[in-house]
Protein backbone atom coordinates (compact mmCIF):
# COMPACT_ATOMS: atom_id res chain seq x y z
CA UNK A 1 0.00 0.00 0.00
CA UNK A 2 1.37 3.43 -0.91
CA UNK A 3 1.61 6.34 1.46
CA UNK A 4 -0.23 9.52 0.50
CA UNK A 5 -0.25 8.62 -3.20
CA UNK A 6 -3.75 9.06 -4.59
CA UNK A 7 -4.71 9.37 -8.29
CA UNK A 8 -5.01 13.12 -7.75
CA UNK A 9 -1.53 13.34 -6.21
CA UNK A 10 -0.01 11.23 -8.97
CA UNK A 11 -1.54 13.56 -11.58
CA UNK A 12 -0.35 16.67 -9.72
CA UNK A 13 3.23 15.35 -9.59
CA UNK A 14 3.32 13.85 -13.12
CA UNK A 15 2.09 16.86 -15.09
CA UNK A 16 4.96 19.20 -14.04
CA UNK A 17 7.75 16.88 -15.37
CA UNK A 18 5.94 16.71 -18.72
CA UNK A 19 5.67 20.50 -18.93
CA UNK A 20 9.25 20.95 -17.67
CA UNK A 21 10.46 18.61 -20.43
CA UNK A 22 8.87 20.99 -22.91
CA UNK A 23 10.53 23.89 -21.10
CA UNK A 24 13.97 22.30 -21.58
CA UNK A 25 13.37 21.79 -25.28
CA UNK A 26 12.05 25.34 -25.81
CA UNK A 27 14.91 26.78 -23.75
CA UNK A 28 17.40 25.04 -26.01
CA UNK A 29 15.60 26.16 -29.19
CA UNK A 30 15.80 29.85 -28.23
CA UNK A 31 19.24 29.84 -26.59
CA UNK A 32 20.65 31.88 -29.50
CA UNK A 33 17.76 34.38 -29.43
CA UNK A 34 17.83 35.61 -25.84
CA UNK A 35 20.32 35.52 -22.92
CA UNK A 36 19.41 32.79 -20.41
CA UNK A 37 18.96 34.95 -17.30
CA UNK A 38 16.94 37.54 -19.23
CA UNK A 39 14.80 34.69 -20.58
CA UNK A 40 14.07 33.67 -17.02
CA UNK A 41 13.12 37.22 -16.05
CA UNK A 42 10.81 37.67 -19.07
CA UNK A 43 9.19 34.33 -18.30
CA UNK A 44 8.29 35.25 -14.75
CA UNK A 45 7.38 38.85 -15.53
CA UNK A 46 4.76 37.57 -17.97
CA UNK A 47 3.60 34.99 -15.42
CA UNK A 48 3.24 37.76 -12.83
CA UNK A 49 0.85 39.78 -15.00
CA UNK A 50 -1.16 36.66 -15.85
CA UNK A 51 -1.57 35.78 -12.18
CA UNK A 52 -2.24 39.33 -10.97
CA UNK A 53 -5.97 39.45 -11.95
CA UNK A 54 -6.47 36.04 -10.30
CA UNK A 55 -4.83 36.84 -6.97
CA UNK A 56 -4.19 40.58 -6.79
CA UNK A 57 -5.74 41.02 -3.31
CA UNK A 58 -2.83 39.09 -1.82
CA UNK A 59 -0.79 42.33 -2.03
CA UNK A 60 -3.16 44.42 0.08
CA UNK A 61 -1.45 46.13 3.00
CA UNK A 62 -3.54 44.22 5.51
CA UNK A 63 -2.85 40.87 3.82
CA UNK A 64 -0.89 38.32 5.83
CA UNK A 65 1.69 37.98 3.07
CA UNK A 66 3.72 40.89 4.40
CA UNK A 67 4.09 39.30 7.84
CA UNK A 68 5.95 36.41 6.18
CA UNK A 69 7.62 38.25 3.31
CA UNK A 70 11.06 36.83 4.15
CA UNK A 71 9.79 33.27 3.61
CA UNK A 72 8.36 34.10 0.20
CA UNK A 73 11.45 36.08 -0.74
CA UNK A 74 13.57 32.97 -0.10
CA UNK A 75 11.13 30.73 -1.99
CA UNK A 76 11.20 33.17 -4.89
CA UNK A 77 14.99 33.24 -4.87
CA UNK A 78 15.47 29.45 -4.87
CA UNK A 79 12.58 28.20 -6.97
CA UNK A 80 12.22 31.06 -9.46
CA UNK A 81 15.26 33.32 -9.39
CA UNK A 82 17.92 30.58 -9.21
CA UNK A 83 16.56 27.26 -10.44
CA UNK A 84 15.19 28.42 -13.76
CA UNK A 85 18.03 30.83 -14.52
CA UNK A 86 20.60 28.08 -13.87
CA UNK A 87 18.64 25.68 -16.07
CA UNK A 88 18.58 28.12 -18.98
CA UNK A 89 22.29 28.75 -18.45
CA UNK A 90 22.86 24.98 -18.58
CA UNK A 91 20.99 24.78 -21.89
CA UNK A 92 23.51 27.16 -23.45
CA UNK A 93 26.10 24.38 -23.61
CA UNK A 94 24.19 21.17 -22.93
CA UNK A 95 21.32 19.31 -24.59
CA UNK A 96 17.80 19.13 -23.13
CA UNK A 97 18.12 15.40 -22.46
CA UNK A 98 21.50 15.80 -20.76
CA UNK A 99 20.26 18.69 -18.63
CA UNK A 100 17.22 16.75 -17.43
CA UNK A 101 19.36 13.67 -16.85
CA UNK A 102 21.70 15.63 -14.58
CA UNK A 103 18.60 16.74 -12.69
CA UNK A 104 17.75 13.07 -12.16
CA UNK A 105 19.92 13.23 -9.05
CA UNK A 106 17.02 15.09 -7.44
CA UNK A 107 15.96 12.22 -5.11
CA UNK A 108 19.49 12.01 -3.72
CA UNK A 109 19.77 15.76 -3.17
CA UNK A 110 16.26 15.86 -1.72
CA UNK A 111 17.08 13.14 0.81
CA UNK A 112 20.40 14.78 1.75
CA UNK A 113 18.79 18.20 2.13
CA UNK A 114 16.00 16.80 4.28
CA UNK A 115 18.45 14.90 6.46
CA UNK A 116 21.02 17.70 6.88
CA UNK A 117 18.80 20.75 7.22
CA UNK A 118 15.40 19.47 8.32
CA UNK A 119 16.36 16.38 10.38
CA UNK A 120 14.26 14.05 8.21
CA UNK A 121 15.42 10.41 8.39
CA UNK A 122 16.22 8.48 5.20
CA UNK A 123 14.77 4.99 4.92
CA UNK A 124 16.19 2.01 3.06
CA UNK A 125 13.15 2.01 0.81
CA UNK A 126 13.89 5.58 -0.22
CA UNK A 127 17.45 4.58 -1.11
CA UNK A 128 16.18 1.54 -3.05
CA UNK A 129 13.62 3.71 -4.83
CA UNK A 130 16.31 6.23 -5.74
CA UNK A 131 18.49 3.50 -7.26
CA UNK A 132 15.58 2.12 -9.31
CA UNK A 133 14.58 5.54 -10.53
CA UNK A 134 18.11 6.57 -11.49
CA UNK A 135 18.55 3.22 -13.29
CA UNK A 136 15.55 4.12 -15.43
CA UNK A 137 17.06 7.48 -16.29
CA UNK A 138 20.41 5.88 -17.15
CA UNK A 139 18.59 3.44 -19.42
CA UNK A 140 17.28 6.39 -21.44
CA UNK A 141 20.76 7.91 -21.51
CA UNK A 142 22.21 4.59 -22.71
CA UNK A 143 19.53 4.32 -25.42
CA UNK A 144 18.85 0.79 -24.28
CA UNK A 145 22.51 -0.25 -24.25
CA UNK A 146 24.35 0.15 -20.95
CA UNK A 147 27.75 0.48 -22.64
CA UNK A 148 26.74 3.98 -23.78
CA UNK A 149 26.70 5.18 -20.14
CA UNK A 150 30.50 5.03 -20.12
CA UNK A 151 30.55 7.44 -23.08
CA UNK A 152 28.81 10.23 -21.16
CA UNK A 153 30.83 13.45 -20.90
CA UNK A 154 29.71 16.33 -18.67
CA UNK A 155 30.05 19.94 -19.83
CA UNK A 156 29.93 23.29 -18.02
CA UNK A 157 26.17 23.39 -18.35
CA UNK A 158 25.86 20.22 -16.33
CA UNK A 159 27.50 21.95 -13.35
CA UNK A 160 24.91 24.71 -13.56
CA UNK A 161 22.19 22.05 -13.51
CA UNK A 162 23.66 20.41 -10.41
CA UNK A 163 23.51 23.78 -8.63
CA UNK A 164 19.95 24.22 -9.89
CA UNK A 165 18.98 20.82 -8.50
CA UNK A 166 20.35 21.68 -5.07
CA UNK A 167 18.42 24.98 -5.11
CA UNK A 168 15.23 23.13 -6.06
CA UNK A 169 15.71 20.64 -3.21
CA UNK A 170 15.93 23.46 -0.68
CA UNK A 171 12.93 25.14 -2.31
CA UNK A 172 10.78 22.02 -2.05
CA UNK A 173 11.50 21.46 1.65
CA UNK A 174 10.89 25.12 2.46
CA UNK A 175 7.69 24.93 0.41
CA UNK A 176 6.43 22.21 2.72
CA UNK A 177 7.41 24.14 5.88
CA UNK A 178 6.22 27.58 4.74
CA UNK A 179 3.63 29.34 6.88
CA UNK A 180 0.65 30.33 4.81
CA UNK A 181 -1.51 33.29 5.82
CA UNK A 182 -5.22 32.85 5.09
CA UNK A 183 -5.07 35.30 2.19
CA UNK A 184 -2.24 33.35 0.55
CA UNK A 185 -3.79 29.97 1.25
CA UNK A 186 -7.11 31.11 -0.27
CA UNK A 187 -6.26 29.63 -3.69
CA UNK A 188 -3.33 28.22 -5.63
CA UNK A 189 -2.88 31.44 -7.62
CA UNK A 190 -2.35 33.48 -4.44
CA UNK A 191 0.34 31.14 -3.13
CA UNK A 192 2.12 31.10 -6.49
CA UNK A 193 1.83 34.85 -7.04
CA UNK A 194 3.38 35.50 -3.62
CA UNK A 195 6.46 33.58 -4.78
CA UNK A 196 6.50 34.93 -8.34
CA UNK A 197 6.41 38.55 -7.15
CA UNK A 198 9.65 38.12 -5.21
CA UNK A 199 11.11 35.72 -7.78
CA UNK A 200 10.60 38.25 -10.58
CA UNK A 201 12.48 40.85 -8.53
CA UNK A 202 15.39 38.45 -8.03
CA UNK A 203 15.33 37.50 -11.71
CA UNK A 204 15.29 41.15 -12.76
CA UNK A 205 18.32 41.92 -10.59
CA UNK A 206 20.19 38.92 -12.01
CA UNK A 207 19.24 39.94 -15.57
CA UNK A 208 20.65 43.43 -15.00
CA UNK A 209 23.90 41.84 -13.86
CA UNK A 210 23.93 39.64 -16.95
CA UNK A 211 23.46 42.67 -19.21
CA UNK A 212 26.28 44.44 -17.41
CA UNK A 213 28.59 41.54 -18.27
CA UNK A 214 27.85 41.95 -21.99
CA UNK A 215 25.09 39.51 -22.85
CA UNK A 216 24.01 38.85 -26.43
CA UNK A 217 21.25 41.14 -27.79
CA UNK A 218 17.71 39.80 -27.95
CA UNK A 219 16.58 38.66 -31.41
CA UNK A 220 12.86 39.40 -31.29
CA UNK A 221 10.58 37.27 -33.47
CA UNK A 222 7.20 35.60 -33.41
CA UNK A 223 8.95 32.33 -32.59
CA UNK A 224 10.51 33.90 -29.48
CA UNK A 225 7.17 35.43 -28.50
CA UNK A 226 5.49 32.02 -28.73
CA UNK A 227 8.29 30.47 -26.70
CA UNK A 228 7.93 33.12 -23.98
CA UNK A 229 4.17 32.56 -23.83
CA UNK A 230 4.70 28.82 -23.40
CA UNK A 231 7.39 29.00 -20.70
CA UNK A 232 5.38 31.63 -18.79
CA UNK A 233 2.20 29.55 -18.68
CA UNK A 234 2.68 25.79 -18.94
CA UNK A 235 6.00 25.04 -17.15
CA UNK A 236 5.66 28.10 -14.92
CA UNK A 237 2.11 28.79 -13.74
CA UNK A 238 0.52 25.38 -14.36
CA UNK A 239 3.51 23.23 -13.39
CA UNK A 240 4.43 25.23 -10.28
CA UNK A 241 0.82 25.26 -9.11
CA UNK A 242 0.52 21.48 -9.51
CA UNK A 243 3.93 20.84 -7.95
CA UNK A 244 3.13 22.91 -4.87
CA UNK A 245 -0.16 21.09 -4.33
CA UNK A 246 1.40 17.68 -4.95
CA UNK A 247 4.37 18.24 -2.64
CA UNK A 248 2.05 19.25 0.19
CA UNK A 249 0.16 15.97 -0.14
CA UNK A 250 3.03 13.55 -0.82
CA UNK A 251 6.06 15.33 0.66
CA UNK A 252 9.29 16.49 -1.03
CA UNK A 253 11.05 13.11 -0.86
CA UNK A 254 8.29 11.30 -2.77
CA UNK A 255 7.82 14.24 -5.13
CA UNK A 256 11.51 14.15 -6.03
CA UNK A 257 11.09 10.75 -7.68
CA UNK A 258 8.48 12.16 -10.04
CA UNK A 259 11.06 14.69 -11.26
CA UNK A 260 12.90 11.72 -12.76
CA UNK A 261 10.09 11.43 -15.28
CA UNK A 262 11.38 14.65 -16.88
CA UNK A 263 14.28 13.09 -18.84
CA UNK A 264 11.99 10.33 -20.08
CA UNK A 265 9.42 12.88 -21.27
CA UNK A 266 12.25 14.94 -22.77
CA UNK A 267 13.50 11.95 -24.76
CA UNK A 268 10.01 11.19 -26.05
CA UNK A 269 9.30 14.83 -26.99
CA UNK A 270 12.71 15.13 -28.65
CA UNK A 271 11.97 12.00 -30.65
CA UNK A 272 8.60 13.41 -31.64
CA UNK A 273 10.17 16.64 -32.90
CA UNK A 274 12.69 14.59 -34.88
CA UNK A 275 9.97 12.37 -36.32
CA UNK A 276 11.24 9.26 -34.54
CA UNK A 277 8.98 6.82 -32.69
CA UNK A 278 9.73 6.00 -29.03
CA UNK A 279 11.72 2.80 -28.46
CA UNK A 280 11.18 -0.17 -26.18
CA UNK A 281 13.76 1.08 -23.70
CA UNK A 282 11.58 4.13 -23.06
CA UNK A 283 8.87 1.80 -21.73
CA UNK A 284 11.43 -0.12 -19.64
CA UNK A 285 12.79 3.15 -18.23
CA UNK A 286 9.28 4.28 -17.40
CA UNK A 287 8.69 1.02 -15.51
CA UNK A 288 11.90 1.48 -13.49
CA UNK A 289 11.11 5.10 -12.63
CA UNK A 290 7.55 4.29 -11.59
CA UNK A 291 8.92 1.34 -9.59
CA UNK A 292 11.21 3.73 -7.75
CA UNK A 293 8.24 5.98 -6.95
CA UNK A 294 6.16 3.08 -5.61
CA UNK A 295 9.00 1.62 -3.53
CA UNK A 296 9.98 4.97 -2.02
CA UNK A 297 6.38 5.78 -1.07
CA UNK A 298 5.43 2.35 0.27
CA UNK A 299 4.97 1.33 3.89
CA UNK A 300 5.64 -2.01 5.53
Amino acid sequence: MTARLTPKTVFLLTLPPLLWAGNAIVGRLVHDMVPPVLLNFLRWAIAFFILLPLAGPVFRREAGLWRHWKTYAILGLLGIGMYNALQYMALQSSTPINVTLVASGMPVWMMLTGRLFFDVPVSRKQVAGALLSIAGVLLVLARGEWRHVLELRLVAGDLFMILATIAWSLYSWLLLRAREPAEVRANWASFLLAQVAFGALWSGAFALGEQGLGAIPVQWSWALAAALLYVATCPAIIAFGCWGAGVREAGPSVGAFFVNLTPLFTAVLSSAFLGEAPHGYHAAAFALIVGGIVVSASRR
